[in-house]
């Protein structure tokens, strides 16, 4: 499971190591990085907000009722009504690796969406992890993309995750064609630390 954990994980590493290069004084308007899933660029604001350039996403498929997607990892995702009552790990054991998912999972995750059309709550099951994770970037804007607000054109979603606000915006095209998918939201460095060698 080595490449799911790969797979997952890329959203974060690349806003962490745009965070950590500006830390060390590497100040750029555009930071390019090449991640698992292809080229990605970020940018920084005054504010300390990095936005990440997310893969264009050229299919969405019905399944069961619920939706597939890849946003550089495969995601299931599941329109719940009380998201926070939901008992993520127990649930998303049914589909992350099921029948159809078995050879290389999915991740899952569920989503309520609130009252303001352009907000929805998440909770992700990574593969890899195999447990709930705080906040997952392809798992937020696989979400995000699923609750497009505007038919056609330009969308801007907020999206709530148990670690924290992240803002996805993308211009939809039709169905299955969403492109200029850029995610949003804050980076800290938590601590510092010395290794030996």
């Amino acid at each position: 499971m080595q490449t799911a954990v790969k797979a997952a994980c890329v959203v974060t590493v690349v806003v962490a190591l745009s965070e950590f290069a500006y830390e060390l004084g590497i100040h750029r308007s555009v930071y390019h990085f090449t991640a698992v899933d292809g080229l990605h660029e970020a940018e920084i604001d005054t504010d300390g907000t990095v936005s990440l350039k997310m893969q264009d996403v050229s299919q969405v498929s019905k399944f069961h009722g619920d939706y597939l997607l890849n946003t550089g990892s495969p995601h299931y995702v599941k329109m719940v009504s009380d998201v926070m009552n939901t008992d993520v790990f127990k649930k998303a054991a049914r589909f992350a690796y099921s029948k159809d998912f078995e050879k290389e999972g999915v991740n899952v995750n569920f989503v309520e969406q609130l009252p303001d059309e352009d907000k929805i709550l998440v909770r992700t099951y990574e593969r890899g992890v195999e447990d709930e994770t705080f906040s997952c970037g392809t798992g937020v804007t696989a979400a995000a993309i699923v609750c497009y607000h505007n038919e056609n054109g330009f969308n801007d979603v907020q999206v709530k995750t148990l670690g924290g606000t992240l803002t996805v915006e993308f211009d939809r095209i039709d169905d299955s064609h969403y492109n200029n998918i850029w995610l949003s939201g804050p980076a800290e460095k938590v601590f510092d630390g010395t290794i030996e060698l």
